[in-house]
């Protein structure tokens, strides 16, 4: 039985983040019931204000990546905001950024100086390349990340100009392998009342994806260098994107176990045991033909028939669904992985669901977006004792800013 309490309620966080790989992270804690304190630049704020789809001048984007944070604008430039800050940093647990390196210490927070007014603090830095070697000071994003880690060649059709992906998978599991160095972290504190410094990178984790090809291609001493193959695999068969009647099927039938079921499913059982495709290595030096099977039964069979016949056999498939059709698609929608979410100035509308459970927490808080600025006023009077004076008076000196969205 769920109960009420979050698991990471009574943490805090200073949030030094924008855009989606470093936000990732904080939005995971606050949904998990930290308190995210959300440092927003002057006058704009985080830059993904500014990112569509924008309706009267409010971000989706935004909302659905700041839900549960609180907005303290500041202009860091100013010597008043250096110094909430300091002020701040001995009342948090956690202190996340995703500047470029270099930046969060001119700024006058490296971790040195952040660990001296609190020594148990967990501060945690994301990057496109990491705080150190010869790429680190570049700038870079996403699918920067993507190309120096060889992923982004592996995506497309062979012989031609690789595919972007088009969805933030880099910087969204960046955001995670963040997380999960945090809570690490945390960990580590509550066994040895020691805090630490982590970071990870675009670049860090993107390389990391590669399962079989960097293996592989050392293995081999190069004789075997992987390469991108359209929309099948270039190493295990059948593993691919065949032409159905309504749109594409991924098939993944490649272990020998699974490849029988799909022959069974086609009504040719005769083909598991043919030569040429015993084996994974005997269908990859057949594959073009291998292939040319499996479409001519997509192509003389109702996709109905298909699909029955690719559950009654157990072979893994999938329907390649466009966003529109995974927003409807009735498993996610039953997982709450596809949410309604109100908010107070857009209205009801779809966005991703926490991908996390857990017994014992209830698992969509309800958790609004901030303004730019929003929880000024509450912050430094709940956190530091301001007066009203004094922050009116930071106000007029142009430390504090506020936005109507």
């Amino acid at each position: 039985m769920a109960t009420t309490k979050p698991m990471l309620e009574g943490y805090r966080v200073l949030d030094f983040t924008q855009v989606l790989a470093g936000p990732t992270t904080s939005r995971y804690m606050a949904e998990m019931g930290a308190e995210v304190i959300k440092i927003e630049f002057a006058p704009a704020g985080d830059i993904s204000r500014g990112v569509p789809y924008l309706q009267d001048g409010r971000s989706g984007y935004y909302v659905q990546q700041n839900r549960g944070k609180r907005s303290l604008c500041l202009d860091l430039k100013h010597p008043g905001a250096a110094a909430i800050i300091k002020e701040l940093i001995p009342k948090v647990d956690i202190l996340v950024e995703n500047y470029a390196p270099g930046v969060i210490g001119r700024l006058g927070f490296a971790y040195e100086n952040v660990k001296a007014l609190n020594s148990k603090i967990i501060m945690c830095s994301i990057s496109t390349f990491g705080q150190k070697g010869p790429l680190a000071e570049r700038p870079g994003y996403d699918f920067i990340g993507c190309a120096y880690s060889g992923v982004l060649s592996m995506i497309g059709e062979a012989g031609h100009t690789p595919s972007l992906p088009q969805v933030g998978v880099g910087d969204i599991s960046t955001g995670v392998h963040a997380l999960s160095a945090i809570l690490a972290a945390l960990l580590h504190r509550e066994r040895t009342g020691e805090g630490q410094y982590v970071e990870t990178s675009l670049l860090d984790c993107y390389f990391s994806y590669n399962d079989l090809t960097v293996q592989t291609a050392s293995l081999s001493k190069g004789k075997v260098l992987p390469r991108r193959n359209g929309s099948h695999h270039f190493g295990v068969a059948p593993l691919g994107v065949f032409n159905g009647k309504r749109g594409g099927i991924l098939i993944m039938a490649s272990t020998d176990h699974q490849f029988g079921y799909l022959c069974q499913a086609m009504g040719r059982p005769e083909i598991h045991t043919d030569k040429r495709f015993l084996t994974n290595a005997d269908r990859m030096a057949n594959v073009d033909e291998l292939k040319r099977i499996i479409q001519d039964w997509f192509d003389a069979t109702s996709e109905d028939e298909v699909f029955r016949l690719l559950e009654e056999y157990r072979v893994p498939y999938a329907p390649v669904l466009a966003i529109e059709e995974a927003m409807a698609q009735p498993h996610l929608r039953d997982r709450e992985i596809v949410r309604k979410y109100k908010d107070r100035f857009l209205g009801e509308f779809d966005i991703p669901g926490f991908p996390l459970r857990f017994s014992a927490y209830p698992r969509h808080p309800d958790l609004d977006a901030p303004t730019l600025g929003e929880h000024n006023h509450a912050l430094l009077e709940e956190y530091l004792g301001y007066s009203a004076q004094r922050i009116a008076e930071l106000e007029a000196q142009g430390v504090l800013h506020r936005g109507p969205r």
